[in-house]
């Protein structure tokens, strides 16, 4: 009877974790909405469900430590509660990088929406993908859908050299669009950063799965 109620405690960090995982999804769906529509009511929106992720990272670390304290789990439910910590930790930091975009908006309050040569909405739909998709291979406990998320993570960063680069030039040639272009480095940047932690949270659920740790591979991968 113990090791039941272990699992069942188990499945309920489980179910905390993907209740905060849709609560960053939805701060960083609002907070891109909130940038490409100008809308600052969304802004406030963002800042409320931010601080039910701060509140939820805290719940879920919480009964995790005490599963790891009181349980002593071994092998593959030790590997899970770890891996838990760790996706708790880029779970409130996607929520960080939505509450940073939301700000952006707030700062270009009042200044002229113009046309910028870099596609934001093509790049916020693939880190949307690419933390869906972390998620269900944690939902699903498939280490080969969370591989597919460490391919594209070189897309997106690939993405945010393009925008910085043309940003940059546009400035040189268009000083009086800098406040815009320079607001537009700083959400790619954000949304690049949320991808590596889309990436951090497949790697975890590989490490959970097969108890490899592939975080220094991939990036060794990348410098060759």
């Amino acid at each position: 009877m113990p090791r039941i109620n272990f699992h069942q405690q188990l499945a309920a960090l489980k179910d905390k974790l993907l209740a905060m995982a849709a609560l960053s999804q939805q701060a960083l769906s609002l907070a891109l909405e909130s940038y490409l529509t100008s809308n600052l009511s969304l802004c406030d929106h963002v800042k409320e469900i931010e601080e039910a992720i701060n509140a939820a990272e805290r719940d879920v670390d919480e009964m995790a430590y005490d599963l790891l304290a009181k349980e002593q789990p071994m092998a593959i439910d030790l590997r899970f509660i770890l891996a838990v910590i760790k996706i708790n930790g880029d779970l409130e930091r996607i929520g960080d990088q939505a509450s940073n975009i939301a700000q952006r908006t707030e700062t270009l309050s009042g200044v002229p929406l113009i046309e910028l040569p870099i596609d934001i909405p093509d790049m916020g739909e693939k880190v949307g993908v690419m933390i869906r998709t972390a998620l269900q291979s944690l939902l699903e406990a498939d280490a080969r859908l969370a591989e597919t998320v460490l391919a594209m993570d070189d897309e997106i960063d690939e993405m945010n050299r393009l925008v910085q680069a043309e940003l940059v030039l546009l400035m040189q040639h268009q000083p009086e669009i800098s406040a815009q272009a320079l607001n537009a480095i700083i959400v790619s940047r954000n949304l690049e950063r949320s991808a590596d932690h889309a990436t951090n949270i497949a790697e975890d659920v590989i490490f959970w799965v097969r108890g490899s740790d592939v975080r220094h591979k991939h990036s060794l991968a990348e410098a060759e």
